[in-house]
């Protein structure tokens, strides 16, 4: 989340000047432009594969001084759809970016600010050339460097490549504790990406419950064809697997309770408060943390992988969007009205 306090101290003022200069984590622009996303998204992948940082616009170059983004310019950062965005980062690098947005405004000067997290998966690599004289190149890694933002050089490259190494294999040894302690004879493998249960040749299908509901199950030889009937053939033995608990999840309509999507919402804010910005909205979700709060919102996870990484870790997958409901909407226009 960002924080004002954080983003004060940030851009905080000795004399007539900043403080604190561009470093590893901070880098400073005088204008957001749209246009310009390839640049800026070669600060975010940089940012990852060291220890994140802040890219905030709004401050002028020699003197470095506050001075705050134009009209145009915050009209332009404003804009800025996050699913989107976090969708156009995954088709250029490779691993997740995560990141978030927001409009600080501090003694008068509005400031765009990005906050980029240190990236859970190392390397992140272009995929392909982005920008238009190539800014990305696909095949490169970036690195932020004290003020700078390149290529990266052999010795951090190598650093993040035995992290990953030692990472991998830590996963693996926890992995063969589980099953020494379970017997290699009483163990299986759950695949959560393609639903299959495997032991030695057999394999289990987990079918989602929504799917189960349509099906109709039949025995070898008493098949009668109807037409738009829906069946799952079954041929061989089905064995059961000791120690393995499947467990089988009630898969909620969120979308009953949470109809509405990020910018839907935005939508109906705006018919409530004609005024409100869509970077002002984003503003009451962030510093109210409703995201995180199942009384406004809910997670729309791909898969019960990703959903199980974020009850673990407490780090959310990229371009899991969010839905909302209607407390989300009253709190939000009563916050803007307010």
């Amino acid at each position: 989340m960002i924080y004002q306090h954080k983003v004060e101290e940030l851009v905080r003022l000795k004399g007539e000047t900043l403080f604190h200069r561009e470093g590893q984590e901070l880098e400073f622009k005088e204008q957001f432009n749209l246009a310009a996303l390839a640049d800026y998204f070669k600060d975010f992948a940089a940012f990852s594969n060291n220890r994140g940082g802040y890219l905030i616009h709004g401050i002028k170059d020699s003197p470095r001084t506050r001075t705050g983004m134009s009209d145009k310019s915050i009209e332009q950062f404003e804009k800025i759809d996050p699913e989107k965005t976090t969708g156009y980062l995954l088709d250029i690098f490779s691993s997740d970016i995560h990141w978030e947005a927001a409009l600080v405004e501090i003694e008068g000067a509005s400031l765009g600010v990005f906050k980029i997290y240190n990236a859970e998966t190392k390397p992140i690599i272009a995929k392909r050339n982005e920008g238009k004289d190539q800014t990305i190149k696909n095949g490169e890694v970036y690195y932020r460097y004290a003020g700078r933002t390149q290529k990266i050089q052999f010795a951090e490259l190598e650093n993040i490549i035995n992290k990953r190494i030692e990472q991998n294999n830590n996963q693996w040894l926890d992995l063969m504790v589980k099953i020494g302690k379970a017997g290699p004879e009483n163990a299986a493998i759950l695949d959560t990406e393609q639903s299959l249960i495997e032991k030695g040749n057999a394999k289990i299908l987990v079918v989602d419950e929504e799917l189960a509901s349509k099906l109709k199950f039949i025995k070898e030889g008493e098949f009668v064809e109807k037409d738009g009937a829906s069946t799952l053939k079954l041929i061989g033995d089905v064995v059961p697997i000791d120690r393995v608990d499947v467990i089988r999840r009630v898969k909620e309509h969120l979308t009953k309770s949470y109809p509405l999507s990020a910018l839907e919402l935005v939508s109906e804010v705006q018919k409530i408060v004609p005024s409100a910005k869509q970077n002002s909205i984003w503003k009451v979700i962030s510093e109210n943390d409703l995201k995180n709060n199942t009384d406004y919102s809910a997670y729309v996870f791909r898969s019960k992988k990703q959903e199980d990484t974020y009850t673990k870790t407490g780090i959310l997958p990229s371009a899991i969007p969010s839905i909302y409901n209607e407390n989300a909407l009253t709190f939000i226009t009563k916050i803007l009205k307010d």
